[in-house]
Formats: C-alpha cells, structure tokens, sequence
C-alpha cells in the first residue's frame, strides 16, 4: 500500500474521532450508524464490589485490588481477585471482585444464585441495599459477614449524556427495548442512567441474556415510551 499525504490525513481524522467518541462515552454504534437507540450490551454474571474495610479484613491491610481488564464504564474493571459467598444453604466460588472499591460491600448474584445459597435477594438498582440480604464472604486472609447488601440488579442502561439528548431522554426514565433473533422479544421497565462520565451500554444478568439470546456485545433497540 501506497503512503500518501491523504491516506495519512484520513486515518489521523478517524483516530480523533473515535478519541472523541470515547471521551463522550458515546456508543460506537451511534458513531458508525449515527442511531442513537441502537446499544451494544454487557452480560454481568454475578460478582461483588467491596468497601475498604471488607477488603482489609478479606484480602489483607492495605490491600489493592488487581486490575485484570477494563470495563467499558469509565474507571470501572474487573479485578484479579475472587471471593466465596457462603450462605445459609451453600456456597460459591470464584465470585470476581470489581473495582474501584465503594463506601458499602455490594454482591449482585442471579435469582438462581439466590437458591443456591439460600438467600432471597430484592431486585434493585445498583446502591439501594436497604433491607437485602446479607450473606458470609469468604477471602484468602479473612471472613467477613455483611448484614445486607445482597441483591438482584434491576437492568438498565448507562447512557452518555450525548446518546440520552439525542434520544430525548433523561436520567432515571424507562424504556423499552426491542431484541431481534430467535429467542427476541420486549423488555419493558428498562431505566435509563444517564451522566456525563457514563458510556453509553445495557447491562442485564446471564439469567436475561440466555432468556433473549444476547451475548455480550449483541445489539438490541432503545424505545422511547
């Protein structure tokens, strides 16, 4: 391939614009497609943020968590560390940390999950822990048992301020969403989280993937009610 003066201005320009993409949080579809209500989605399988306190008694004093790979919400990851919840009817294993580390422990499992260790968990947004569950984690240096914070996290979709804008939409509305496929249908009551630091992704549990087909990355279509 030939090196030119235009080859080398039109790459620097895609450069810069997904610079700018990214900067915004806005989703890489609306940048290719130019469709805001088109949202690539993120699969959480069940893990646990911790507070500095739990890490200590978990991991150590001091401890720092291990960044293992970058989330696509900014700062956010996932951490080499695992843990063991234990509760009153069992227990599981290799349950990943994410970080940063927060003011409260938080541990978002599936309803199965709940059956599993003999937990009944509310299904919440992520940060109202008021009256969940506790349950016992367990860490390499330590045990620590939470009186609360145990739950189903609700889906929704983190959404930059840019995508919501052009969507007409504000922080804490609802939403359907639209999914093709096989296994397609409607998900309804679908709220919106919208900031200026938020990239634009649905996030649902592998229970709502596999009931839709999704994988991570699939796309489905934001509907405004």
């Amino acid at each position: 391939m030939q090196i030119t003066n235009t080859l080398i201005d039109r790459i620097v320009a895609e450069l810069l614009a997904q610079g700018r993409d990214a900067a915004a949080g806005r989703s890489p579809l609306t940048a290719a497609t130019g469709d805001p209500a088109l949202v690539p989605v993120g699969v959480s399988n069940r893990h646990i943020h911790l507070s500095r306190p739990d890490m200590d008694a978990l991991f150590g004093p001091g401890s720092t968590l291990t960044r293992m790979k970058a989330m696509k919400q900014p700062g956010q990851y996932a951490a080499a560390e695992t843990v063991i919840l234990r509760g009153p009817k069992g227990e599981i294993g290799k349950v990943r940390v994410l970080g940063p580390l927060r003011k409260d422990t938080q541990i978002e499992i599936s309803v199965a999950d709940g059956f599993v260790l003999g937990v009944k968990p509310p299904m919440r947004m992520s940060g109202r822990l008021e009256g969940s569950p506790g349950i016992t984690v367990v860490g390499p240096q330590g045990v620590v048992t939470v009186d609360s914070g145990v739950i189903v996290a609700m889906r929704h979709i983190h959404m930059s301020a840019e995508d919501a804008v052009r969507l007409g939409l504000r922080n804490g509305d609802s939403v359907h969403v639209e999914v093709d496929g096989p296994r397609g249908g409607v998900m309804r009551n679908v709220s919106i989280r919208s900031d200026a630091v938020s990239a634009t992704e649905m996030h649902i549990d592998v229970e709502e993937a596999n009931a839709f087909g999704l994988k991570n990355d699939a796309v489905v279509r934001v509907v405004k009610v």
